[in-house]
């Protein structure tokens, strides 16, 4: 407890310091300095990300040779030096894979809880949860996981026999520098008062209090962990000079991660969640995912109901059922999923037909049911057979790839690994720091979700694969905290359901519920005035809200041609050739 005291008192003093920051930082915007496509239709493969140049490093490696998986982490370690915000080396993810041979696979790489960690860690001495503590500093970190995900991945799939060479590209940014686009910089500039805040070291970040696109930026340190990583592999960074730093920068803090934990640490796979869906079979992430589950359970409970694709896109029945839906399988979220190592997960129940029915026999197409009426439904436990980025690819052979990886917030828990360079992750604010009380995304847990180390917290990332008929037809996943499952939900029903072409189903706007708080979010633009009204007259409370995920999609046509879209929604990439 007096680490805990220690942490309180800064958080609490920090932030009036940290206030007087704010008059430096500022920026103007200014056009884009690399080229931008948000769709594309080529013969061979495709690669869609959240920044130009983790798009362009996947198709550096798909030229030299590589496939899928081998591009996939071309631009995992791309990401972490042009994205930092969610893309990392200090987080972890999923990644849902298909061959072009039909085989599907999903790899768990997500962080785990320290070994110092316990399930009242951020609670005071009353027993109350202490704003802040599990989101911001170095208490809020979990043990990294993509370094290991990233080499087992290769081990398995790789078809580059040189592990390092994929890191080539990712070198050469933080090396020579890049150009900062005007989405970084404005996101550097309104950060680098929490930057100043959490770091006691000099890095990139804290270097400058007002950033510019086009500013070349450079990053000497991260480079060398990335030439470690390439010259060493997974010791490159849990081992050794890396894993000294990441040490060091835990003790400056009184963060708890240790040498043991890193050298512990192990990604795992796991059998996706696959079920079918009309013509269509859905292949997702499990535990410790919730997207795979809360995913196909959605279109279960959608499909008892009939006859709302004829009232249209948007329509009052269509944003009715989809809430009353959504209601009831965040609740059963929050109830019976965490990770599978350490709590019974229901996955058979929870996605039967049966069940669905159960779960939706109140649905009143008329009238909305309030969210402190709805619990968990109550199973047999039969014995079972935030700032997050996703990427989508597809080589020239069909095989698939999608991967969702997270630091949880923008720029995880603030905290720059000193001499090293990159940002360290804030997942443990994913597990339930007390039954009842939301996280940052206004997610509620409870014991299936409590910290326990070396526990996985529990994630909304979906990365999806879905197949037609048997064969290869989209690639998807969006960043979004607790929307992510309801953005990859609607717009795959965009295409399945409304009949949409890809890049009207992904740039739709979007509207999202997940029972607590008990209201609807809507993009602005999204649901007309006249439907609004209605639904208020049925009882829903809709609240306006900034843009909900940023989904990247591929879609094989008929003729085999893919066809990438990136969202519109930020400065989203979509290349092949």
């Amino acid at each position: 407890m007096p680490k805990i005291k220690k942490i309180i008192i800064f958080n609490f003093l920090m932030p009036l310091f940290c206030g007087m920051l704010l008059f430096s930082c500022k920026t103007e915007p200014t056009a884009p300095i690399y080229e931008i496509n948000k769709q594309v239709l080529e013969d061979s493969v495709m690669v869609v990300t959240a920044h130009p140049l983790g798009t362009e490093a996947g198709i550096e490696i798909l030229r030299a040779g590589g496939n899928a998986v081998d591009a996939a982490i071309a631009v995992q370690f791309a990401l972490a030096v042009v994205y930092p915000r969610a893309g990392n080396i200090g987080g972890g993810g999923f990644m849902i894979y298909r061959g072009a041979d039909g085989e599907v696979s999903s790899l768990d790489f997500r962080e785990t809880a320290p070994g110092a960690s316990f399930k009242d860690m951020y609670l005071d001495e009353e027993g109350n949860v202490v704003e802040g503590l599990s989101r911001n500093g170095h208490l809020a970190v979990g043990v990294p996981g993509v370094v290991d995900g990233m080499v087992r991945a290769h081990r398995r799939y790789g078809k580059i026999k040189d592990f390092g060479m994929l890191l080539d590209p990712a070198i050469r940014m933080a090396e020579e520098g890049i150009q900062l686009t005007h989405d970084e910089a404005k996101s550097y500039t309104k950060y680098c008062p929490e930057f100043k805040e959490h770091n006691t070291q000099s890095n990139p970040f804290t270097a400058s209090s007002s950033f510019m696109a086009g500013d070349l930026f450079k990053q000497p340190e991260l480079a060398e962990v990335l030439k470690r990583i390439k010259e060493n592999g997974r010791a490159g960074f849990y081992e050794g000079k890396t894993a000294e730093l990441i040490v060091a920068e835990m003790e400056r803090s009184n963060g708890i991660i240790t040498k043991g934990d890193l050298l512990s640490y192990e990604s795992v796979w796991r059998q996706p969640v696959i079920e079918p869906y009309k013509q269509y079979e859905v292949i997702s992430m499990p535990p410790p995912s919730s997207g795979g589950i809360a995913l196909n359970q959605l279109l279960n409970q959608v499909e008892t109901q009939k006859g709302w694709t004829e009232q249209g896109f948007q329509s009052k029945e269509h944003v009715h059922l989809f809430t009353e839906a959504e209601r009831r399988v965040y609740a059963d979220r929050a109830t019976h999923l965490g990770d599978p190592d350490f709590w019974d997960v229901p996955q058979d129940s929870l996605m039967s037909a049966e069940y669905a029915e159960a779960r939706m026999h109140d649905f009143d197409p008329g009238k909305a049911t309030p969210s402190d009426s709805i619990s968990a439904g109550t199973l047999p436990l039969p014995d079972e057979s935030e700032e997050t980025t996703h990427f989508s690819i597809v080589d020239t052979e069909g095989n698939a790839v999608s991967i969702t990886t997270t630091i949880n917030s923008n720029y995880g828990s603030k905290v720059v690994v000193g001499g090293a360079g990159f940002f360290l992750n804030n997942e443990m604010d994913d597990f339930s720091a007390k039954p009842g009380v939301p996280n940052q995304f206004g997610l509620i847990g409870n014991d299936a979700n409590a910290i326990q180390p070396g526990k996985r917290m529990l994630s909304s990332m979906t990365p999806t694969i879905i197949t037609k008929e048997g064969k290869l037809f989209m690639v998807l996943g969006t960043p979004g905290g607790s929307t992510i499952i309801t953005s990859v939900f609607q717009t795959f029903v965009n295409v399945a359901e409304f009949g949409m072409p890809l890049k009207e189903a992904v740039h739709a706007k979007r509207f999202h519920s997940q029972w607590l708080p008990d209201q609807i979010y809507v993009e602005d633009g999204a649901i007309s005035p006249g439907v609004r009204t209605e639904l208020e007259g049925m009882g829903h409370k809709l609240h306006e809200r900034s843009y909900i995920g940023k989904v990247e999609a591929i879609l094989i046509h008929p003729d085999g041609k893919r066809e990438g879209v990136a969202d519109n929604r930020g400065e989203d990439h979509a290349a092949g050739f």
